[in-house]
This record gives C-alpha cells, structure tokens and sequence, in this order.
C-alpha cells in the first residue's frame, strides 16, 4: 500500500536557515521539493563529477578488496590521499604491463640468434673486426658471401635466412643490418621474469591497498553523498522578502506528522502542513507485509506507482511467485533454490539477505508447483505407480471425443484470472481518480469480460441451462454496450463516443486474445525445463550402461549435475523473464498502471562509523 503523505511548507529565518536544516538533516524525513532552477550550479556540478570518481573507484576497489567486515576507516587519511595513492599503484601497473609486451618483442627477435655474449662481440669490434646481423628470403642469398663477407647462416625460418658477417670493415651488402636488442637473450628471460614478478607484487599490493581503504573511501562517498544533498536542498529553497526569509517545500509520512510539528512548534518557525492530494506530485513510500515487502524491488524495475494509483505489489507477488514456479516446473529444482538461498543468505551481505529470502520464496513455490505439475529432477512423478485416474485427472481431459492438456488451459486460466484482475484494478482505479461517470468504458470491458467468461464457465460444466445462459449473455452483453458504445465519455457527442466504442473494441478484441495466449509460455517452458532435464537423466543413464559400473557411475553423476545445474540456470532465467514480462506487459497494460511516481528520499544524515 502507499502511504499517505502531507504537504510541508515553511518559512526560515535566513539566519537560522542554516541551523533550521541541520535539524531536519538529522530527524530525516522530510523528503525536499526539487525545482528546476536553469543550469546547475557550478559546485553541485564538481560534486556530481567527484561522485562519479568515487563511485567508478569504489567499484574497482570492491572488486579487488576480497571485501572483510573488519576493516576499519582511517579517519587520518583524506579522500584524496587514498585516490592518489591508488592512481599511483593502478599507474604502476599499467607501466609495467606495458613494458612486458616490449620485452617479449625483443626475446622473440633474439630467439633467432640464440644464446650469445654481447660482450664478446663488442671485444671483436674493438679488435677490428665487425660483426653485422642480416636476414634476407632464401633466395637472394648469394653464397659467395660466405667468401667474401664470413657469412655464416644461422637459423632458416618460413623461407628467409638469418645470417651473421665479421669482416674487418663493414659488409656492404644491398640491404641493411639489423637492429638487434642490447641484452643477451637470457639477460632478457631474467627482466621478464622480474617485470612479471614486479606485476605479480603490484597487484598483490594493489588489493592489499583496496583491503585497507576501501571503507574509508566508502565513508568519504557517503559524507559526499550527504554535501550532495545538503546542496541540492539550498537550491531548491526560496529567497522570499529581499532575503530575509527563505522558503521551503517538503513531504513527509503521516505516520511522521507529530515528530516534525514537534521540532518546528520548537524551533518557531512558521509552517503550513495539509494532506497531498490525488493531482499532487507526492512521493512515494510502500507499506508492506513481509512477504509482499520481498516483490517491492519488482515493482521499482518498472516505476513506482503514482500518488492517485494502487500499489502493485499485493497483486504482483503472488503471481509473479507462480509464474517463476509454473516456469521452472520442477519440485527439485525447488529444493535446490531453497538450499541455495539459504546458503548465500549466511555469505552476502545485510543488504543482500532479503533477495535471498525472496529466492527461498520462489524455490517454495517451485517445489510445490512442480509437485503437482509432477516432475523431479526431469522425472516424471507420473511414470511412477500411482493411480491411473489421478494421472488422468492431473494430465489430460476431454471434451467428447477431443483430449487436450489439463496443464495448458491451466496456464490460458491463470491469464484470464490475471487480467480479469487487472481489468478489475483498473476499472476501480479510474473510478477513484476521476468518479464513476468517467469510468462507465472500464466497467462496461469489465462486465462483458469477466461476465461472459463466468457464464460460458457455468454454462460448459451444466451448472446452468442453455436458455439461462443465452438470456445471460444478451442482457451482460447490452448493459455492457451502454457503457462503452454510449457513455464512454458523458462530455462528447453520442456519435464519437460509438466511434471511440468501435475503435476500443477492435483494440480489445486483437489485444485480449494475444494477451490470454501470451500466458501459453508458462506451460510451454515449464514443459521445455521438464524435458531437457529428462534428456539429461537418460544421457547420463545410457553412458552409465555403455561405461560400466566403475566408470559409468563417476560419469553419469558428472553429467547429472553439469546438465541439471545448466537446465537450473537456464530455466531460472526464463523463469525470471516471462513472467516479469506477463506483468509489466499483460497486466500493467490492463490495468492502466503507469508507474511514473518518484520514490519517497528524505533529506538525512549518513551516518557512517570511523572505527
């Protein structure tokens, strides 16, 4: 649900102003009116772009700090000395690699040439005698070099020649010597080996450095965040009677009311407080239980819900909870999603532990779900021995002599209760917002829908007669004409309005039966999961029969848990997708949600420890 909020506007004394925000900075829930005041200015510019650099650097230093919970922040240190110190070892490295390709360039120059003293060769030069290295293709090799020049041929390679000269003056040759490196081939091994040695010290000193500083620039950022903040909310403040006043708009909780009347009846300043309405821009904060509060962060991946809108949430949860369990479809696979989520809930972090629960949350449904869809680890439960009237009860029924799926119109059922739902939703939502004459077209879709649907149901098991049923669908199908051929819009002429009607009604009917059929995906990858895992299982069982009881066994558990951990992953991911997709499509699009409202932040301190 969304909670109900009040309109704070008052009135500061310029002198108390800054004062006056320090209290309200520190009872934290008044959320601040922004207002657009042309270009930013120049100091929230540079803390936006500081914020930036922090926020790329934390990430990086995350990432290498093998995060420990007992790592304090060193309060001696500034945010800048931590930044340059890790500028200063992130150049480090970077030049260090960068001389690793330069060295490695030169080794495979002198891999050529071999072993040789450079020392020796520079003895020979000094004693008159000049050594020049020469590579040419094999056919321009003239052997009369040999004689001529003491060439020697040292390596052939892809049809070229490495030759050396040493002649008591230099060869003229019709090409240029080479360019060899100043170090021997094995004084370059050794500097490789030092650079990547230095490489390997770096980065261990590198993630040593992120280890020790990362919650002190973490506690710089938030401090930066609250400077942000502090700003922002002078920016949107008033100068009212040449500056001696300044005003200030805000929001905050009923349920905050008496706390914040409390502070400013105490610190006198003049204020008006009045309840938000409908039209009023007023942020929003939910009010959950706890298993609705889990879907909350699904409901913020789309937007969250304006003030005159309903909250989502309540209705999200429990089917997007059995869209995720009728995708995955398989009881084990929910087992395992418990056993994980319980898992990881120990290791991540506070902040974490709620998606955790929401995945023990989901691994329940799954495992329920896919108990009676039957299937457990890509096993059929209804291969086993159980009776064959509950088979067929869970599987296939008929229609005379037509059989179909029971599971598949249990999907196309699950998206006509959906959007029966939403239409519902929506139909209440607009009579709320704008009255019930402006809302006749909802409930005339809503009663034609939902109507005919309960009367062909009724009708299709015997629980009413033909006759009743025919008389039903006339009199539901013109009460619903009324509504949304006639009074669609009670300001417009009748003839527009039955224009809008036939419009409305060509978008339904194509948009409607797409959407029903859009809920098919649910069945057709749980079937999907339930089949690979299947695959899977008689892969692992075939090699298990060809290999052996020794052999066999070590390679069918391997193929057990590589195929079902991929079908897990894969079918997960499914399982997250469509169904997020059935409701920020199917469902938000027929119930008029459209989730534009700007979450509740109230001005507040940051509070961080320095240990």
């Amino acid at each position: 649900m969304i909670i109900r909020m009040k309109k704070l506007t008052f009135l500061v004394f310029h002198k108390e102003y800054e004062t006056f925000l320090e209290q309200i900075r520190e009872l934290g829930v008044v959320h601040i009116v922004e207002k657009q005041r042309g270009e930013m200015d120049d100091t929230l510019q540079q803390f936006m772009q500081k914020r930036n650099l922090y926020k790329n650097m934390l990430q990086s230093m995350y990432n290498l700090a093998e995060k420990q919970p007992e790592e304090a922040v060193h309060a001696e240190q500034t945010a800048d000395a931590v930044i340059e110190a890790y500028e200063d070892l992130q150049t480090r490295i970077q030049e260090l690699n960068q001389q690793l390709p330069t060295v490695n360039k030169d080794i495979a120059q002198m891999e050529i040439w071999g072993n040789f003293d450079w020392e020796a060769v520079r003895k020979l030069e000094d004693a008159g005698w000049y050594v020049q290295f020469y590579t040419c293709p094999e056919r321009d090799y003239d052997e009369a070099w040999a004689e001529e020049y003491s060439a020697i041929v040292v390596k052939e390679n892809g049809g070229r020649l490495y030759f050396v000269t040493v002649t008591p003056q230099p060869a003229q040759l019709d090409m240029e010597p080479l360019r060899l490196p100043s170090l021997s081939l094995l004084e370059l091994t050794r500097k490789k080996e030092e650079i990547e040695a230095q490489i390997v010290q770096a980065d261990a000193d590198m993630k040593a450095f992120c280890r020790a500083n990362y919650r002190t620039l973490e506690y710089y950022s938030h401090q930066l965040d609250g400077d942000i903040d502090l700003l922002k909310v002078k920016l949107n403040s008033e100068q009212k009677a040449e500056g001696a006043v300044v005003l200030l708009e805000g929001w905050i909780p009923e349920d905050n009311e008496a706390d914040v009347r409390k502070l400013l009846d105490d610190s006198g300043v003049y204020y008006e407080v009045r309840n938000a309405t409908r039209e009023d821009n007023a942020p929003i904060k939910l009010k959950n239980n706890a298993f609705t509060r889990m879907y909350e962060v699904l409901t913020k991946m789309y937007g969250m819900p304006d003030y005159a809108e309903f909250d989502p949430t309540p209705i999200l949860a429990p089917f997007f909870s059995l869209f995720f369990a009728f995708c995955m479809g398989d009881a084990g696979y929910g087992l395992v999603l418990i056993a994980l989520g319980f898992f990881l809930k120990k290791k991540m972090s506070k902040s974490m532990r709620g998606m955790m629960n929401l995945v023990i949350t989901l691994g329940i449904f799954t495992a329920v779900i896919g108990a009676v869809l039957g299937t457990f680890f890509g096993v059929s439960l209804f291969d086993l021995e159980i009776p064959e009237k509950l088979k067929q009860f869970m599987i296939v029924g008929k229609i005379g002599e037509t059989s179909y799926d029971k599971q598949m119109l249990l999907a196309l059922i699950i998206g006509v209760v959906h959007i029966s739902i939403a239409m519902t939703v929506k139909a209440i939502g607009q009579t709320v917002r704008f009255g019930f004459k402006e809302s006749l077209s909802a409930w005339g879709w809503l009663l034609l829908v939902v109507g005919f649907i309960c009367t062909g149901g009724l009708s299709f098991f015997k629980v009413i007669s033909e006759d009743v049923s025919t008389w039903a669908f006339i009199v539901i199908g013109g009460i619903a004409a009324i509504g949304i051929y006639l009074l669609n819009n009670i300001h417009r002429n009748v003839f527009v309005n039955i224009g809008a009607g036939v419009w409305d009604t060509y978008n339904m009917a194509t948009g409607l039966m797409g959407d029903i059929l859009s809920y098919i995906r649910l069945y057709a990858l749980g079937l999907a999961g339930a089949m690979l895992g299947g695959v899977f299982n008689q892969l692992a069982f075939m090699v298990n029969d060809a290999a052996g009881p020794a052999i066999g066994w070590l390679f069918c558990g391997l193929i057990l848990v590589f195929g079902h951990s991929l079908n897990i992953a894969m079918s997960c991911l499914s399982a997250f997708v469509h169904p997020l997709r059935l409701t920020f499509v199917e469902y938000f699009k027929n119930s008029g949600y459209n989730g534009k409202g700007e979450a509740y932040n109230p001005f507040s301190v940051v509070k961080k420890q320095i240990n």
